[in-house]
């Protein structure tokens, strides 16, 4: 599907993009919402599977599986981190060897795969401990290893799947626009807004719809359904083969990377030339991106020492050896990426603030009133506040604040950078929040007699929920605007990549303290009535706080994004041959 074509003057046909046989795809009949439409729905069911099973995960750990509450967390916060850290894996598949299109429905039948056989392995008596209750005499006999082995399987197969699909499907949707052409390059703007859509409304849809049925039908159940929705997303994704247009690959960024840093490596003894135009560089002049003075010892792989760079090319003929000398524009997008890695390791705290939400947080809804009139919330439906903030956020957002400032200050609201500083704000002040909402939870557990519910409704936890989720709001629009933008044209797949380890090493990070906290303190107890999580709140609020600094010395440090001629934005080109 990624065949080179020769280029002929027919201006309907999009540069640098196939269709299905390998010819050059037309613009009346292939992609823009055409071909989107169709790539939708893989996202949002993986949203409603992996949010699905996250969000409520922990009570089935918890008043199944009899894990401490910990040990819970920690199983949780591993499975998303896992999920989140497989995506670079799925972006190095997919710029190395898959493509994008067969990356995206290879891992959605793994994660299809994953939840289908979690639902069978939930339904199964065998694979959980005997059930027991309140008023038991013997103590609850926590899951064997081969219980939690075959539970471990299942959910990391569905990390699988998701990793894999999660850094491609979004790719190629975009894949389905041409920049070059003005209304397509709109429409790609409102496919970003639409396809953050989607992925809240699978999470809205997880936390209510999902969590209500595994609560009062069954686990299997929803489980099943998930496995089901994601069966016929694929079905659909691939009727739409046809519709597609496909880009072709121009090489793992990873190995671009490497090539880059091992030819410096090697001629790091080298003098440099005094000027940057002494460098070898191998692309047309409307190509290069210009060089810059930072990181000065990767220059270094420009440097060219005379038949020592070369080998033998495809044609008998000399030509050079990318591991021993690169292109300054090649060096400079080593350069880019170099520079997105500050800020990508200021935004990680977020992330680990974020997994308490579906950790901790549920636990301790579980432990609250939760009746509404004759209805009682499921604990991991509380998580919909969080979802409402996000969607309420961005709305409120893109229809008042972005208009109110295009028309006081003459800009489209806030830069990337600005985004996640908010972002970081609001997740300090919602743990702050958290830790004094628990204080009186707490306070109210030392005086009830009643184990099961305490009599406080469950309603005091909205601020934590609300305060994060808008956070994420922020942050995540303006991480993902930010490795996008900030990256390599070549890079992009691996730079969502990038953005999406954030999540993962956030996720780890939290199960790190947990162990660390819940080994050197007594904080973190067996039962949450019986522990002090109000302090480790305000410990994360204090990490925030630290983080928040070293992320304004990081955001102001950050230089503006270095674009070539040949990223930007330009009347098409001529079209392809026809087959």
């Amino acid at each position: 599907m990624e065949l080179e074509r020769p280029w002929s003057g027919d201006g309907n046909l999009v540069h640098d993009a196939v269709d299905y046989r390998g010819c050059p795809a037309d613009r009346s009949s292939t992609g823009s919402w055409l071909g989107a439409a169709s790539v939708v729905g893989i996202e949002l069911c993986e949203r409603l599977a992996t949010m699905g099973i996250a969000v409520n995960l922990v009570t089935y750990l918890t008043n199944t599986m009899h894990l401490p509450s910990a040990q819970s967390a920690n199983v949780v916060t591993d499975f998303m981190g896992t999920s989140f850290l497989l995506c670079f894996l799925g972006g190095f598949l997919a710029d190395a060897f898959l493509g994008r299109y067969l990356t995206t429905a290879i891992f959605a039948l793994v994660q299809a795969l994953g939840t289908g056989l979690l639902a069978v392995s939930t339904t199964l008596p065998q694979l959980s401990p005997p059930p027991c209750g309140a008023g038991s005499a013997t103590p609850c006999e926590e899951a064997t290893g081969l219980q939690m082995g075959v539970l471990y399987v299942c959910l990391y197969l569905i990390a699988l799947g998701t990793g894999g699909l999660k850094s491609s499907v979004s790719g190629f949707g975009t894949d389905q626009f041409d920049e070059r052409d003005e209304r397509e390059r709109t429409a790609m703007g409102y496919f970003f807004n639409r396809f953050f859509f989607i992925i809240s409304v699978g999470t809205l849809l997880a936390v209510t719809v999902v969590v209500y049925i595994q609560d009062h039908i069954g686990r299997s159940w929803a489980y099943g359904i998930c496995s089901g929705a994601m069966l016929v997303a694929i079905a659909v994704f691939l009727s739409g083969t046809r519709r597609y247009r496909y880009k072709r690959s121009s090489g793992s960024p990873v190995v671009h990377i490497l090539q880059v840093l091992v030819a410096a490596a090697r001629k790091r003894g080298l003098k440099r030339p005094l000027t940057a135009a002494a460098l070898y560089e191998d692309r047309p002049e409307d190509a290069r991106i210009p060089h810059t003075a930072q990181f000065p010892c990767l220059d270094s792989a420009a440097v060219m020492a005379g038949e020592e760079d070369n080998e033998v090319g495809p044609h008998g003929r000399p030509a050079p050896n990318p591991w021993k000398l690169c292109s300054v524009s090649r060096v400079e997008e080593v350069k880019m990426v170099a520079r997105l890695m500050p800020v990508w390791a200021t935004t990680i705290l977020f992330w680990t603030i974020y997994a308490q939400m579906i950790t901790f947080s549920v636990e301790q809804a579980t432990t609250m009133d939760r009746r509404m009139g004759g209805f009682e919330i499921p604990a991991a439906s509380l998580t919909v506040f969080f979802v409402g903030a996000i969607m309420l956020t961005l709305a409120v957002y893109d229809r008042v604040f972005i208009p109110l400032c295009r028309n006081l200050i003459g800009r489209p609201g806030f830069t990337n950078l600005d985004k996640i500083g908010i972002g970081l704000v609001l997740s300090i002040v919602g743990m702050a929040a958290a830790a004094f909402c628990e204080k009186k939870r707490l306070a109210v557990a030392a005086t009830s007699t009643n184990g099961a519910v305490l009599p406080i409704s469950v309603f005091l936890l909205t601020p934590q929920f609300l305060l994060v989720g808008a956070g994420e709001a922020f942050i995540y629009t303006g991480q993902l605007d930010f490795f996008i933008t900030r990256s390599p044209k070549g890079m992009k797949t691996m730079s969502t990549g990038l953005f999406l380890t954030t999540l993962s090493l956030g996720f780890f990070l939290s199960s790190a303290l947990v162990s660390f906290v819940g080994g050197a303190t007594t904080w973190l107890g067996d039962t949450i009535n019986h522990s002090r999580l109000d302090y480790f709140y305000w410990l994360l609020a204090v990490l925030g706080a630290v983080n928040l600094a070293a992320y304004l010395v990081c955001a102001m440090w950050a230089a503006p994004a270095v674009v070539s001629k040949a990223e930007q934005p330009h009347p098409g080109t001529a079209g392809d041959e026809k087959c």
